[in-house]
């Protein structure tokens, strides 16, 4: 490795270096605000050694990694999102009985894997990265060990997620079977040759795509989502539901550009499938819930489906770099709507009890004006509602499905939209109600901080999204370009 090569690992070096310094700290001094200052000085760090990395150039390291705009792109988000969650989980965590240093290592552990999987080109680190991330997700969803909800979908996420990687890994073998490589683009060298596909690399291939729909809970791989959900801690939740999908998209995208993987008819057509069942299915399944972290649950499941499209659309353009480029804008518009939701549900939760049912957020509009706006505002992003981000990324989408001819997704897309609004609203009308005053949750400083942050940025990227597309264009033409 050369010293462009350490530059460029820079940000992954530095939370590296970060999380044993908060190891060792941790060993010697029990301080539940020293550990959280110490993870989010850490975020802020990788976040700032981003620039710098990225000045190196798009570099191979070794044959597993690929630090490029694209992956500074994720693992942006990715650090943005973990400094969020470092700064919603102190007042959540102030209930639990035990020492709560170890989330933020956690914390720590499952941005590092994310980060290695935005980064990865071959089966290897694609692995690695993603069993880095489950298995910290696995101890973060059981944090509150004294409750049988996070033990329940800690036990769910670990025995299926097992089962989904013992898939995808016997997927990985037949694709190297048929191929003889474990490299993307080794891959992609095989689908270039002109060689037909046999059946060892079509059976791969699906099982391979099988143990990754599996991490985005696409239909009909989705059953561990809403127990899950609702089970893990609410700033938990809020983390898997945008970093736990994003850096397996990423991971995916990346799959699909080096390896050629839409040129195989089996797999398009198995994507294809999974994406309209979970756009539909997932929103006719949210209407019928009244715990909000179910309904957010099959919302997400149905947002992968939205995102799709994204990834089907790349044979069917001439430029691909437009199927990039939405996909970069959705998955930005989706970690900030996303986010901002689960956020005002960890605001109005403790690790002593969470508000979980619809019905508890009655009134939340004259007891705590800032959550329910920022809640009002996330769900209409959600729903697609124009001047939020939800509305670029769904417009972006419409439009890359109708210039690609996917009609089915479209439509699948416009009705799992217009099915959507109803129970959105139902959450929003129920703030509305006004109840008797109750007792609201302590109110933080940073709490109000953070999501006044989250929603301005909702809207911002509704209102003004040209820096966010200038900057997702440009990430995708450099992609399409090989490394130097």
């Amino acid at each position: 490795m050369t010293a462009l090569d350490f530059q460029a690992l820079a940000p992954h070096l530095t939370l590296t270096g970060a999380l044993l310094v908060i190891l060792l700290v941790v060993s010697f001094r029990r301080d539940h605000r020293l550990t959280a200052v110490l993870t989010l000085l850490s975020l802020v760090a990788a976040l700032a050694a981003l620039p710098w990395g990225l000045s190196a150039g798009a570099r191979a390291v070794t044959p597993l990694l690929l630090l490029d705009s694209y992956a500074a792109f994720f693992n942006g988000l990715f650090l943005i999102v973990g400094a969020v969650t470092a700064m919603l989980a102190p007042r959540y965590l102030q209930g639990r009985a035990g020492p709560p240093e170890e989330f933020y290592i956690l914390l720590l552990l499952a941005t590092l894997g994310a980060m290695t999987l935005a980064s990865a080109q071959h089966f290897a680190s694609l692995l690695l990265g993603l069993e880095i991330l489950s298995i910290s997700l696995y101890v973060l969803i059981a944090y509150p060990e004294e409750g049988h909800p996070p033990l329940e979908g800690a036990l769910k996420y670990l025995v299926l997620s097992g089962v989904g990687a013992t898939t995808m890994l016997f997927g990985m073998a037949l694709i190297y079977h048929a191929t003889g490589g474990l490299g993307f683009a080794e891959i992609g060298a095989y689908a270039a040759s002109g060689d037909r596909p046999d059946v060892w690399l079509a059976a791969g291939l699906v099982m391979f795509l099988a143990g990754m729909a599996f991490k985005l809970s696409l239909i009909p791989f989705h059953m561990w989502t809403p127990d899950v959900y609702q089970g893990a801690p609410a700033p938990v939740t809020g983390y898997l539901a945008t970093v736990g999908k994003a850096a397996v998209f990423a991971v995916l995208l990346r799959f699909a550009l080096q390896a050629d993987l839409l040129s195989s008819g089996v797999a398009f057509t198995f994507i294809a499938v999974m994406a309209v069942l979970s756009m539909v299915v997932g929103n006719v399944l949210a209407l019928l819930q009244e715990s909000i972290k179910r309904l957010l649950a099959y919302s997400s499941i149905a947002h992968m489906g939205y995102l799709l499209i994204a990834l089907l659309v790349l044979p069917m353009l001439r430029d691909q770099a437009m199927a990039v480029e939405t996909a970069l804008v959705f998955v930005a518009g989706y970690l900030a709507m996303t986010l901002t939701a689960f956020a005002v549900v960890s605001e109005t939760s403790s690790a002593a009890g969470e508000r979980d049912d619809i019905q508890e957020y009655a009134g939340l509009y004259w007891r705590r004006p800032l959550l329910a706006a920022a809640l009002t505002v996330a769900l209409l992003s959600l729903a697609g509602i124009p001047l939020t981000a939800g509305f670029i990324a769904k417009f972006y989408l419409f439009a890359a499905g109708v210039q690609g001819t996917l009609w089915s997704l479209v439509w699948a897309l416009i009705l799992g939209s217009a099915i959507a609004i109803y129970y959105y609203l139902k959450i929003v009308f129920a703030m509305t109600l006004r109840q008797e005053e109750g007792e609201a949750p302590p109110a933080t400083g940073l709490g109000a901080a953070v999501l006044t942050v989250l929603l301005v940025t909702v809207l911002a990227l509704g209102v003004y999204p040209a820096p966010l597309i200038d900057l997702a264009g440009q990430i995708a033409a450099g992609l399409l370009q090989p490394p130097g």
